[in-house]
């Protein structure tokens, strides 16, 4: 069964927190200092804040989180089927997780990624973040080192997500 999923970037985390812990009825599943997440099943949705010096406020980006590699599968065959320029990034640390997963920005540029999560980690990430990777993907290339969502507003040196 697939999951909704959805990354906001926010000002302030603990103010956030308050706020969708009682919008939701439930405190976060995780919680680290720079981030949040309620895996929620009414509605069935993976809800993630977390807070990026200098990052834009707002929704981060948005996707479809599956249970099996199967169903990775299908979904990436779907966004495939679609005609958008995709960028499978494979096995990756990411957003306090270890996961499988690609990215692909909709016709107006709002970013999806699609992810099979295959456990947990200490770490926000551990790659490098690359600053046109969003650019990369409308033009149809590959860029190299992508976690997390390529986001143009992040200076290339900064570190995953973070």
């Amino acid at each position: 069964m697939k999951r909704m999923h959805m990354h906001l970037s926010v000002q302030d985390l603990e103010r956030s927190i308050a706020f969708y812990s009682h919008l939701f009825g439930s405190e976060p599943t995780v919680r680290k200092g720079d981030y949040a997440k309620w895996m929620l099943d009414d509605p069935r949705v993976n809800f993630a804040i977390s807070v990026h010096e200098g990052a834009k406020t707002g929704i981060e980006h948005v996707g479809l989180q599956v249970e099996t590699e199967a169903e990775l599968s299908e979904v990436y065959g779907r966004i495939h089927e679609a005609g958008q320029p995709f960028l499978e990034e494979g096995k990756t640390t990411c957003c306090y997780a270890k996961s499988e997963k690609g990215w692909v920005a909709d016709p107006d540029g709002v970013l999806w990624e699609a992810f099979l999560t295959t456990g947990e980690s200490t770490v926000y990430g551990d790659r490098v973040q690359v600053a046109n990777a969003a650019a990369a993907i409308l033009d149809d290339q590959t860029p190299q080192g992508v976690c997390c969502p390529p986001k143009t507003e992040r200076a290339a040196d900064a570190p995953c997500c973070g």
